[in-house]
Order: C-alpha cells, then structure tokens, then sequence
C-alpha cells in the first residue's frame, strides 16, 4: 500500500513517531493508502530544515527564484495526466475537472508567481523642500507557515507556498490529511527542478496536531489558511496573541442575484455550474440563490430541468458530472443539512438521496440537490454547506435582493445577473463581498486580490497582494 511521506530538507521521510493514518478512495470507499501521522516534532524537523535554508534562498536573486518556479510550473504541466488521476481518485472530484481545472491552474501559480516577483517593485517618495527621499525595503519574513483544504488540493496548495518562496521564504506546509496525495508528489517535482533543500517543507497529518504545532510555533512568523471559519478562529486565537502576520481564506455562503433583464440562457448554463462544480465543494459555489419573482416560476423548471441531467458517476467515467464527496463524514454533514432544511419547512424540488453508482456502490455519492425556502434566518440560509445543495428564495424589488444578499455572516463572493449597467454599479458597491462576478462565475485573473469580508476571512491572497504578505515592509528615509 502507497505510503504518503514527509517531505522534509529535500527528501521523503516517515514521521518520527513512525505512526500512520488511513487514507480513503471517495469513490469506492476503500482505504487505498497511509499517511505520515506527523507529530510536533516533525514539525520541528522541518522548521529547523526552513531556517537553515532561508539565509541562501534569501538572498538568492530574484532572477534564479524564478527561473525555479518557472520549471516547477513546467514540470506540473509535463506530468499533469498522472497528477489529475493522482487527485480524482484522493479527492473523488471529476478527472475531467482535475485535467482542466485543478492540475493547470496549480502550473499557473507557480509561473504566475515565478513571473510576478520580477515585476514586483517597491516605493520611493522624496519630500521636495524638505530634502529628505523616503524608500521602502522589503525583504521576505523568514519561515512561514501554509495550510491549505481538501477541496482544490494542489490548486490551494501551490496558491500559498509559490507566492511565500518566490518571496524569499522558507516554509513549512501541510495539506489536508484528507487529500495529501498530490502535495506528496509534489515533492519530487521540486527536487527536478533544483529547489534549494529546505525550502518548501511539506509535513503530512491531522490539523490539531500537526497544524496546530505549525501555527503555535514561535518562530514561524506568518500563517496562510484556507479552510472552515471555526477552524479560522482557532488559528487566531493562537496566532494574533503571537503577533504573527495572518492571512485566513474561511467560509462562504455566497448569493446569486437573477434579475429579470438577465441574458438568461446564459445564465441557467452558468449557475448550474456554479451551484455543483466540484459537487458544490468551492468556497466560491453559488450556494444561495435569489430569482426576481416575474421569472422564478420558469427559473426554476428549466433549472431543475438542468440539474436532473447532471450525470452522478465515477471520477474516471469520462461523462461523469458530479463525482463523489469527499468522504463519508463530510457526506453525512451534507445529508444533515438537507433534513434540517426539511425540518425548517424547506421543499426539495430536486435531489437529496444517496446514489449508489454501479461498480462503486460503497463510494460516496449524492444528487445535486435543490431546495426552496421562504425565509432567510433558517440554517439552510445561514450556515456553509459546502457540498452539491442549493437553495432558492424569490425577491421582489433590487433593494430587497440586496438585504437578502447581505444578510449572512459570510461575505465571500457573489454573483449578479442584470443587463442594466447602474444597477451592476451600485450592486458591486453595496454587496459586502471581497468579489463580485457579473454576468459570469470563476472568472479569475491571478493579478487580482481574493479573499472575502466579514467571517469570511482576513487579508487578501493574489497579485501583488499576496508577494506583499510574505514580506515585511521597512521605511528608510534619508536627509541630504
């Protein structure tokens, strides 16, 4: 059975306590490999790699740090078939959507971030009259940490570590335990392509212990998590009592605003998309959706029209839509909340059960599930789901899409689908989103910055957003 090591000073390693854990196949539901159970010392062992590697990789010019990741991002590319089947089968995701979505946009990080921080240039102001310039150093933090989620995992994975090296950072990361598989690989892709030993270390295992001793280290001076908000508090009321530098991507219960100016065909094929890609499994999932009355009769038969032609399959059958989810525990949450919103006077217009795909009848799979509400304080509303479940309201009037919109904690993404230009414009001031997409979905540009509001998280990731928080600013001015 696939052992999945450490990743640690260049080479792979057991955990030092020599302990493992089971590592799960969603769409059989069999245990198909062992995880390095890693313990705070491991930890250790890798920050103690980091901090011996960082004085070179520091001063490395920027030049060989990209010429680095550049070849990283190559290599991603050249391998992207067996990476792609490496993630469907540990995710459960659609190998489809691996080979298209997940696996080339891990590449595109790399020679993003390879390509960005020789473009990234710091500032300078001179105070005429007063004969003093005023520049701005910026020099890379030290080691630092990145925990990234089981969701987009190499995706996620390479968003974090490829902006902290092209930095001049060292780091210590650990994926999710529940899909470590590709991160694995990762590592021997950095040895071909010449990275320094120690400068990305990858440690496998559960979150409060192997995580958890990241983020309590004193001397790791920053954290980047993407992952549920109440594991995002946790992270810091450890860390902010540290004084580390924190970015925190968490959760999203995102709205989808259907006007009825929209261009609607466009619109059904778009929120679909948005609503079960990945089987809803995005931070970014359209996971609310509000339909202007005049169309909401008609939205939602062409809608669920729609839905009920989504093929539920293996991740390997090559017209599967929804794969399976990501493990059973995760399942039976998602199950959870379909009979909550049963119990709160929800309909299920489609979907809900359990859906045994022949040749894979102990895998994880479950319909895309649609479901009407008449108000927006019931759970269903309110808290993340993150699996292949939508919900739909009707409004009435913009004003009152827009409270609606607002009402949740989360501030993430949302979505408006309107032909009317003034109302795009006050939409995208109003709604209290870190992203607001118009007339389309996942439309991402690396250059620009990503994160959400409110309990959605901390900080921004992308661009030059992201080169600027694993680094540390200095003023220095001169008289003369």
């Amino acid at each position: 059975m696939k052992k999945i090591q450490n990743y640690i000073n260049g080479t792979y390693q057991d955990s030092t306590s020599g302990a493992w854990l089971d590592n799960y196949n969603p769409s059989t539901g069999k245990v198909y490999s062992k995880i390095a159970k890693s313990t705070s010392e491991d930890v250790v062992k890798a920050y103690d790699a980091a901090k011996t590697a960082f004085p070179a990789w520091s001063t490395t010019t920027i030049e060989d740090r990209s010429k680095i990741l550049l070849k990283i991002a190559e290599l991603i590319e050249t391998n992207l078939d067996h990476l792609a089947e490496a993630e469907a089968k540990d995710n459960g995701k659609p190998l489809s959507l691996a080979k298209a979505v997940d696996i080339p946009r891990a590449s595109a990080n790399f020679r993003f971030f390879g390509n960005a921080i020789t473009q990234f240039a710091s500032e300078a102001h001179e105070s005429v009259g007063l004969n003093t310039m005023n520049f701005t150093l910026r020099s890379p933090i030290g080691v630092v940490g990145c925990i990234s989620p089981w969701n987009l995992p190499l995706y996620l994975f390479t968003w974090k570590v490829a902006p902290a090296i092209a930095a001049g950072n060292c780091v210590v990361a650990k994926p999710s335990e529940v899909t470590p598989m590709t991160a694995y690989l990762l590592g021997e892709i950095l040895t071909k392509a010449g990275l320094p030993k120690g400068v990305l270390n990858i440690v496998h295992g559960t979150g409060p212990e192997a995580g958890q001793a990241i983020v309590a280290h004193p001397d790791i001076k920053a954290i980047s998590f993407t992952g549920g908000t109440k594991t995002g508090e946790h992270i810091a009321r450890t860390a902010a009592p540290m004084f580390k530098k924190l970015s925190l991507e968490l959760g999203g219960k995102n709205p989808n605003l259907i006007f009825a100016d929209c261009d609607y065909d466009k619109m059904l094929a778009v929120t679909v998309k948005s609503s079960f890609a990945n089987q809803g499994q995005i931070c970014l999932c359209g996971s609310r959706i509000y339909v202007e009355e005049s169309i909401a009769e008609q939205f939602k038969k062409d809608f669920v029209k729609k839905v009920s032609e989504l093929h539920i399959g293996s991740p390997f059958e090559a017209a599967t839509n929804i794969g399976a989810l990501v493990s059973k525990e995760h399942l039976e949450k998602v199950e959870n909340y379909i009979e909550i919103a049963k119990s709160e006077d929800g309909k299920i217009l489609y979907g809900g059960e359990r859906v045994s795909v022949k040749g894979f009848e102990n895998g994880y799979y479950l319909q895309p599930t649609v479901i009407e509400v008449e108000h927006n304080n019931c759970r269903i509303q309110q808290e993340e789901v993150f699996g292949p479940v939508v919900t739909i309201m009707t409004f009435k009037t913009e004003s009152e899409a827009l409270q609606l919109a607002n009402g949740v904690r989360y501030g993430l993404s949302a979505t408006v689908w309107t032909n009317n230009l003034n109302r795009t414009m006050r939409l995208s001031k109003q709604l209290e989103t870190g992203i607001v997409w118009v007339n389309t979905w996942l439309n991402r540009d690396l250059r620009t910055p990503f994160g959400g509001m409110k309990d959605s998280g901390v900080g921004r990731e992308g661009g030059f957003e992201a080169l600027r928080f694993f680094t540390e600013p200095k003023n220095v001015c001169i008289s003369y």
